[in-house]
């Protein structure tokens, strides 16, 4: 039996989530597949083995496995156009989805505590019961970094939300070491988005970049001694200026995000991409020595993602994907025999994303 085969398996489920059901697609990760329907895998994807579509409703990101291996938490709007990003778990034998968060305000970010009983996530709330507005794109594509997220911590069944994060500003997009002793995190708290790192409970609050620019989407690397992100530091003035208006407004603009490397306390970083485009969603290789990442380098008008790998001294780029649309948030898991990831593919509305297992091909 294929890797892949041993970890999704079983008969469909339908899972009750905070008295709801949730769309039975979405619960269903063995859900039938128009035959008619193009591949999964793609030409030229010569890294991917065969791969299952394991969410198929709503938009579905930032699926994360949990450190045994034998689940994912992500998040999703189940319902396409109805309320905000909750987070869930998902059982991937079985297709079972639970909610973790409130189902309240708006959530991102999430990640298993090294036990597997807890689960870190951002939501807004605490601030507000309603979702955020949302951003104003009349300044051209823009993120929203809320100034209302802070960190939480929950049970995976959602039980005991514990907020970890109190400071003014935005508090979001925390991960564990694989060693389990630090969690790092991006936060608006003295003025700029910068990386901090801090002790499971909270504590020990430690900055750990102080350039100008945005720095996000922090993983540490498998010993847990480097850190890998995705940064925009404005160089010029007038992007000095850009940079800081939309900020305080809480916005970015993500057009231009390169990858970064550095100690795991934020020591000698060094650039791994230079290309101009929005590369973002890094994640080490298993065996620490490559990253896999997101990016639209290869499309001039930026709407293509596709996924890549570089080594960590900046050499030896390699495109994985070939699918139209997005496909991001490459996750290996623990034993790198698997590869989970958000795609467009098979969309079944427009701007559908969901989550995808395959299994991964090392040696080429």
């Amino acid at each position: 039996m294929s890797r892949l085969r041993s970890i999704v398996h079983g008969p469909p489920v339908v899972v009750l989530i905070a008295a709801a059901v949730l769309p039975s697609a979405m619960a269903d990760a063995q859900d039938p597949v128009d035959s008619a329907a193009p591949p999964l895998v793609q030409p030229g994807e010569r890294r991917f083995g065969e791969m299952r579509q394991l969410t198929f409703d709503g938009e579905n990101a930032e699926a994360y496995w949990s450190f045994d291996g034998t689940g994912l938490v992500f998040q999703s709007s189940p319902i396409p156009g109805e309320g905000c990003d909750q987070i869930y778990t998902l059982d991937p034998a079985t297709g079972a989805t639970a909610l973790v968060s409130t189902g309240l305000g708006r959530t991102t970010c999430s990640y298993f505590y090294p036990a597997g009983d807890r689960v870190l996530y951002s939501s807004t709330h605490h601030h507000d019961e309603d979702c955020p507005v949302p951003p104003d794109r009349s300044q051209g594509y823009v993120w929203a970094v809320y100034p209302s997220y802070d960190i939480f911590a929950a049970g995976v069944d959602g039980s005991d939300p514990t907020q970890l994060t109190s400071s003014p500003g935005y508090d979001a997009e925390a991960t564990f070491s694989p060693t389990g002793h630090r969690i790092i995190f991006t936060s608006a708290r003295d003025g700029d988005l910068d990386l901090y790192s801090m002790l499971p409970d909270g504590s020990d609050v430690r900055r750990v970049t102080d350039r100008l620019g945005y720095d996000g989407g922090a993983f540490y690397s498998p010993d847990g001694t480097r850190i890998v992100w995705r940064a925009h530091y404005p160089e010029d003035p007038e992007e000095i200026a850009d940079y800081r208006s939309l900020l305080a407004d809480g916005l970015i603009r993500p057009s231009a995000l390169e990858i970064w490397v550095a100690d795991a306390d934020g020591s000698n970083p060094r650039q791994l991409t230079d290309n101009g485009a929005a590369n973002f969603a890094p994640y080490w290789h298993p065996s620490g020595e490559r990253i896999i990442f997101s990016s639209n380098m290869h499309d001039p008008r930026g709407r293509e993602f596709e996924l890549y790998l570089i080594d960590v001294d900046g050499t030896g780029l390699e495109r994985v994907t070939w699918s139209e649309g997005f496909d991001g948030f490459p996750v290996f898991h623990p034993d790198g025999e698997l590869l989970v990831i958000g795609s467009n593919r098979r969309m079944s509305h427009d701007g559908n994303t969901n989550i995808f297992l395959v299994e991964w091909i090392d040696e080429l």
